[in-house]
C-alpha cells in the first residue's frame, strides 16, 4: 500500500493526548513533515538511547529486522550498517518521515522503508522478521493489543521484540517541565496514545501477553535528551521546543502575550539546564523485550 492509499484511514478520528501530543493524523500531516525536516535534531536527542538499543542487539542473532515507527530511519540504518547481511525494513505511518529515511538510506542495499500503519501492515513478499525493534515508536497505537497481535502474526516463529518507551511523567522532565510552562496544560487519559501510554509496565505486559508475546522483561534506563548545542545553545533549544518538542503543537493555540511569556520561561529553563554548551533535560525509558509465543 502506498503512502497516498492510507489517507482515508488516517483521516479517521483518534484519541488525542494533551500537552501538544501528536496522534497518527498529525504524524501523517504537517507535524510529521516538521519532524522529517529536523531529523538531525531527533537523532541527537535520542542518540544515547539508540546506543542502548544497539548494545542490546549486538548479542542477538537475526536475519530480518522490522523497525516499527522508524521515523527518519536512524535505528534502521544503524542496524543495516552494522549487519550488512541482514535485511532491514523500516515502517512508519508518516510519508514525510519515510521519504527522509529513504533519502538517508540510498546507499544501503539491505534496508527498505515502507509507509503504512504497523497495526494493519502485512509484507508483500516473503519477509518474516525474526527481530522486531522500535525506538519510541509503539506508544501511539489506537488499539495496542491488536497492533502487537498483528506484528506477532507477520513475525517469524520465535521472533524477538525489543523496543523503548517512556517511563512515568515524573521521571521525564524533558516532557513535563516544558509542559508546565504552558498557560493551561491539558489533562488526558494516561493510557491514551502518546508518549506516556506505556509508562505502566504491568499494563504493557498485559498488552503483550494478550497479543501473543512471552518472556517479557523491562529494563529501566535513564538518559539526557539533548535539545540545544552550538554557538547559542539556549536559542537552539528554543527552536527545538517550538518546532518538534513536546509543546510545539500547543504553541499554535497561544495568543501573542501567552507565547512571549512561554518563550521567556522556556529560555530560563534552558539556561538552568545548560552545561558546557549543551542544553539537556533528563529522560527515563523502559527497554522492553519479548518473544513471539
Amino acid at each position: 500500500m502506498s503512502c497516498n492509499d492510507i489517507e482515508t484511514e488516517l483521516a479517521k478520528p483518534t484519541i488525542k493526548q494533551g500537552d501538544g501530543i501528536l496522534d497518527k493524523t498529525d504524524w501523517q500531516g504537517s507535524q510529521g513533515a516538521s519532524w522529517a525536516d529536523n531529523w538531525r535534531r531527533t537523532d541527537r536527542s535520542f542518540g544515547i538511547l539508540t546506543d542502548r538499543l544497539l548494545t542490546r542487539l549486538r548479542s542477538l542473532e537475526f536475519r530480518e529486522v522490522l523497525d516499527i515507527g522508524c521515523g527518519a530511519g536512524e535505528l534502521s540504518l544503524a542496524v543495516a550498517r552494522n549487519r550488512p547481511a541482514v535485511q532491514v525494513c523500516g515502517l512508519d505511518i508518516s510519508p514525510h518521515l519515510v521519504e527522509a529515511a529513504q533519502a538517508r538510506g540510498e546507499r544501503f542495499g539491505n534496508v527498505t522503508f515502507v509507509c503504512h500503519d504497523a497495526s494493519t501492515w502485512r509484507p508483500e513478499d516473503a519477509f518474516a522478521p525474526d527481530q522486531l525493534i522500535s525506538r519510541h515508536g509503539v506508544m501511539f497505537f489506537g488499539d495496542p493489543t491488536a497492533a502487537f497481535a498483528n506484528l506477532a502474526a507477520v513475525a517469524a516463529p520465535s521472533a524477538k521484540l525489543l523496543f523503548s518507551c517512556f517511563r512515568a511523567p515524573s521521571l521525564n522532565p524533558f516532557m513535563t517541565e516544558v509542559a508546565r510552562l504552558l498557560p493551561q496544560p491539558a489533562q488526558s487519559d494516561p493510557r491514551a496514545p502518546g508518549p506516556f501510554a506505556f509508562a505502566d509496565a504491568s499494563y504493557v505486559e498485559q498488552i503483550l501477553s494478550a497479543a501473543g508475546w512471552t518472556d517479557i522483561t523491562f529494563a529501566p534506563v535513564e538518559f539526557p535528551m539533548i535539545v540545544g548545542t552550538g554557538e547559542d545553545p539556549v536559542a537552539d533549544a528554543r527552536d527545538y521546543f517550538c518546532t518538534i518538542g513536546p509543546a510545539a503543537r500547543a504553541l499554535g493555540e497561544l495568543d501573542q502575550d501567552e507565547r512571549q511569556t512561554f518563550l521567556t520561561k522556556l529560555d530560563a529553563l534552558s539556561e538552568r539546564n545548560c552545561r558546557e554548551g549543551i542544553v539537556s533535560l533528563p529522560a527515563a525509558a523502559w527497554l522492553v523485550s519479548a518473544q513471539r509465543s
